[in-house]
């Protein structure tokens, strides 16, 4: 019997956060996505609890995050965290970089399915990619449904499949990297008995360590890592960090016993943990190794790589969501040009260019950050000559920059200090009232935004109205006359300081055409 051949402008393979987004993305420019989902029902799995850093201000761009927080506003900060169980005081910095959005991975996905939804994009739950190939002009995915096999057919196919990618694997990219076995992770959740913890702090008060806060903090014994914290709910998330071969039947399913002998190893002695209480779901996980890879290439003739699809790595400092939704980010308008046809000659070379940079900086500082929380007199000598270091206010906002991959620097025209970097939320004065860089953002357009009133300056991007908007606003300390805004929120161009205006026109003409083609083409729109 004959396969039935299905067609659509993109396949997204993989159903979770990072796929959801770059189906929004898509579904904005009015590019038509199916988004293919293995798994029947979203997962109960317990996996991220929050994001952080540059991709909370990218989701306040779209709206997103008043959808998670239910106010409107400028992501809020953290005045404190964590770089390799070491901590970093946030409040002495005038800027701070890391900005966080509270929220599970289920939720996460539920506000992204939403939204995709709104946007018309078809979401098929149980479909399979079981195949691929490609010519010139198309890329097949063979899927496996509720109703058999079928054939579908896109210009473009992106995997955001995980870190066992069958798109990765089929489309022949090289996942290079270290799994590295000699460290094991547990996590769960448990209740921790009031006779251990704390009156009125929850602090877990254990005999030669000392006292242990609630709020996971990493405490670093001559054993391994500790921590724990207090949940809404009454149970305790622990977690435990081992270095060495795993004790025997460890490939055994994880059982809360399991935790309670590795936080006795850990600590060197005993911690009563009870089941935890409600109905769950509850997380108990271990992770074997320390699986770093990364793609060789995030592009493979019409197959695109992206999230955990593209790169894995440990999960310390909470960079993965971040890393991998601005994966999405950086792809979707650059496929959604493509398929409206006014993308500039090698647009979509440059996501590679540029996430794969992204990625060995989240490769360099998780390994670092592993490094330093090994246990060994020597790494205890490091890790005080390392705390030293955190008194500067520059080393701090070094390091937190590095952590929101704030300091990623795309290629861009122009030698402005914000060119390539992601734009400041500027407060504006526009003509129909106050408002933020950010809520011009809503519509996933590029953005020429004026201001230094310079009409001859914004003349230049009429050529290109059917996929730039040009507002014209005031600000109290403007960074620029004039910046050109990607619609990932990254500065295309800035004009700078001691630029005359026909060195700035002809900047800017050099920045249009670079990212968005050329003037006057097809039907442009980008949202």
């Amino acid at each position: 019997m004959a396969v039935e051949t299905e067609t659509a402008d993109v396949v997204i393979v993989g159903g979770g956060p990072v796929g959801l987004l770059l189906a929004c993305e898509l579904g904005m420019a009015g590019v038509r996505p199916v988004v293919l989902e293995r798994l029947p029902e979203p997962s109960t799995e317990i996996k991220a609890n929050g994001l952080i850093g540059q991709v909370v201000r990218f989701l306040d761009h779209r709206g997103l995050s008043e959808r998670f927080e239910g106010v409107s506003g400028a992501p809020g900060t953290v005045p404190g965290y964590l770089f390799g169980a070491l901590p970093l005081d946030l409040s002495v910095l005038e800027t701070n970089p890391l900005t966080v959005l509270p929220a599970t991975q289920q939720r996460i996905e539920q506000v992204l399915r939403g939204r995709a939804e709104e946007l018309g994009v078809e979401i098929r739950r149980g479909h399979e990619v079981t195949g691929l190939r490609q010519d010139e002009e198309r890329v097949t995915a063979e899927v496996r449904g509720a109703d058999g096999a079928y054939e579908l057919r896109a210009r473009y196919l992106v995997g955001c499949d995980g870190g066992k990618s069958t798109v990765r694997k089929r489309a022949g990219i090289v996942f290079a990297g270290d799994p590295g076995h000699d460290l094991v992770s547990r996590a769960a959740y448990a209740t921790v008995p009031a006779s251990v913890l704390v009156p009125g702090t929850g602090e877990l008060e254990v005999p030669g360590v000392g006292r242990i806060s609630p709020v996971f903090t990493f405490t670093r014994t001559r054993n391994g890592i500790f921590a724990f914290a207090a949940l809404p709910d009454g149970n305790h998330r622990l977690l435990t960090l081992e270095w060495g071969a795993p004790p025997e039947g460890d490939d055994a399913p994880m059982t809360l016993g399991d935790m309670r002998d590795s936080v006795a190893r850990v600590l060197g002695t005993e911690v009563p943990l009870d089941e935890p209480s409600g109905p769950g779901p509850h997380m108990l996980r271990r992770l074997v190794g320390r699986n770093t890879r990364l793609a060789e290439r995030y592009r493979s003739g019409r197959v695109f790589v992206a999230g955990d699809a593209a790169h894995v790595h440990s999960a310390v400092g909470g960079p993965g969501l971040n890393l991998g939704l601005q994966d999405a980010a950086n792809l979707g308008w650059k496929l959604a040009a493509e398929v409206r046809g006014w993308a500039p000659e090698g647009l979509l070379d440059s996501y590679h260019t540029e996430r794969h940079a992204a990625g060995l900086r989240v490769f360099m500082h998780t390994q670092a950050q592993t490094a330093l929380m090994t246990p060994g007199p020597e790494v205890t000598a490091l890790r005080e000559l390392f705390g030293e270091l955190l008194h500067s206010p520059d080393n701090i906002r070094h390091l937190a920059s590095l952590l929101a991959g704030d300091d990623v620097r795309y290629p861009a025209t122009g030698d402005h200090p914000l060119a390539g970097r992601f734009a400041p939320d500027l407060a504006l004065g526009t003509g129909a009232g106050p408002a933020r860089l950010a809520g011009l953002m809503r519509s996933g357009r590029p953005v020429l935004l004026d201001l230094g009133a310079e009409p001859r300056l914004t003349e230049v991007a009429a050529g290109w109205k059917d996929r730039v908007d040009v507002v014209a606003a005031r600000c109290t300390r403007p960074p620029s006359r004039a910046l050109l805004v990607r619609p990932d929120g990254y500065v295309a161009w800035a004009a700078a300081d001691d630029e005359s205006c026909e060195e700035a026109r002809a900047g800017l003409g050099r920045a249009l055409e670079a990212s968005f083609g050329r003037p006057g083409g097809d039907d442009g729109a980008a949202g």
